[in-house]
């Protein structure tokens, strides 16, 4: 619907007739003797007063009320839509050491290894974040952080597609990569801070322990989830025949699950990718996307369309008045040269 910002602008619009009524007028005796009768073709006088009324009264009196709509600040406030509640931070940790590149997974029926599942599940994942701010942690040999904290899911999602395994190692920091995620997570009173750490490995690495870094996530009350990935089976092929080998046999679940129940979040185990699925699903339920409970009306100034108008009329206004005063000269100067040449 249509609103006026400044509505008792208003007021202002008899603001010419006051003025017009208060002062007194001017060179009433010098306009009385404009009407002298002079020598001009009787037809012109009636053709002419209309166009003057025009131009002295009523478009200037437009002119007015466009200014003073203008001043008034109308504005279209448009339907209510919804806006997602914002109070989560919720940083990614994905896991890039050498142990990442094993082909223990399958992904729409041909074997992958474990990062490339991993990007493909949490996509989805983080697509669903509607209103959480977002970031996402490396770690292998250190850590470092790929995406800042950001209400840009796509960014993140990119940049987590572009990690390759190796980029700063093969070991595993998972004490360093906990460390920087407390660091990065913003004093905010009103936020959740999440962190969920993706590993297959255990510690090999860094300059914080996992207790250490347990210690301080508990300190800053950040809720820690921990995943564990890979197969607990996989067939080797080899010159002397097929054998089962547990290539997770070096994952450290007890460390991770002190780290999940100690901060309050949970440890879980993904073993394939429908298990990893589950897992996301059950991390939005532990951590419900904010419902979409406030509410925003766009506001839509219009302002511009009267001013415009106004403006407009302004300066045909003028060039009437040019265009009357060019002819009133051409007209004199007519005159004149027929007056000249009947006396001679």
């Amino acid at each position: 619907m249509l609103e006026f910002a400044w509505w008792w602008v208003f007021f202002a619009l008899p603001l010419p007739i006051i003025i017009r009524l208060i002062l007194p007028s001017k060179n009433v005796a010098n306009m009385a003797s404009l009407r002298v009768p002079v020598l001009r073709p009787s037809v012109s006088t009636p053709s002419t007063l209309p166009s003057k009324t025009l131009l002295k009264s009523v478009v200037p009196t437009i002119i007015w009320c466009l200014l003073v709509l203008a001043a008034a600040r109308p504005q279209w406030l448009g339907e209510p839509i919804s806006i997602p509640n914002e109070g989560r931070e919720m940083i990614l940790a994905v896991d890039l050491s050498g142990s990442m590149k094993i082909d223990d997974m399958e992904l729409r029926g041909r074997q992958v290894n474990r990062l490339t599942m991993t990007k493909a599940v949490l996509y989805e994942f983080i697509q669903r974040r509607v209103g959480d701010r977002l970031g996402l942690i490396l770690f292998a040999d250190t850590a470092y952080v790929q995406a800042p904290l950001t209400y840009d899911r796509n960014t993140v999602s990119t940049l987590l597609n572009e990690a390759v395994i190796g980029l700063v190692g093969e070991q595993t920091a998972i004490g360093d990569a906990i460390g920087l995620a407390t660091k990065r997570f913003s004093e905010k009173e009103d936020s959740n801070n999440v962190l969920i750490l993706l590993t297959d490995g255990q510690n090999t690495a860094g300059n914080i322990t996992p207790e250490q870094a347990k210690e301080l996530a508990m300190s800053k009350d950040i809720t820690v989830y921990t995943i564990g990935v890979g197969a607990d089976q996989m067939l080797v092929r080899s010159f002397f025949g097929s054998r089962q080998i547990n290539p997770s046999q070096e994952l450290d679940e007890d460390m991770l699950r002190d780290i999940a129940e100690s901060t309050g979040g949970r440890y879980f185990r993904a073993r394939d990718v429908s298990e990893l699925e589950q897992i996301y699903s059950t991390l939005d339920a532990l951590e419900p996307i904010e419902g979409e409970t406030q509410k925003m009306r766009p506001l839509s100034s219009l302002f511009y369309y009267p001013l415009a108008l106004a403006l407009a009329l302004s300066l045909l206004l003028v060039f009437s008045k040019l265009l009357v005063m060019m002819f009133k000269g051409y007209t004199k100067s007519t005159r004149s040269g027929i007056q000249q040449g009947s006396k001679q």
